[in-house]
């Protein structure tokens, strides 16, 4: 199951992307697939034809994962 995610690596504008698995502690690079600008722009450092990106750990600042398809149909319990 992939994972939306958006990354804020620093110095840089937050990455909007899929990973294939949330990153454990011993991990030292995140591999993203899709990375865009969360309007769905192409990155200006990246080459167009760019699908996957490699970026190490010690650089991104926090990752926030965003909710699935699977997510949003939840219904949960209201008390009233």
């Amino acid at each position: 199951m992939a994972y939306g995610v958006i990354l804020h690596v620093s110095g840089e504008v937050p990455i909007f992307g899929e990973i294939e698995e949330l990153p454990n502690t011993s991990d030292t690079i995140i591999i993203v697939s899709n990375p865009r600008s969360r309007e769905g722009k192409d990155l200006h450092y990246l080459q167009d034809e760019v699908v996957q990106v490699i970026w190490p750990i010690e650089k991104i600042n926090f990752i926030e994962i965003m909710p699935s398809d699977d997510d949003e149909q939840i219904i949960s319990f209201v008390r009233e």
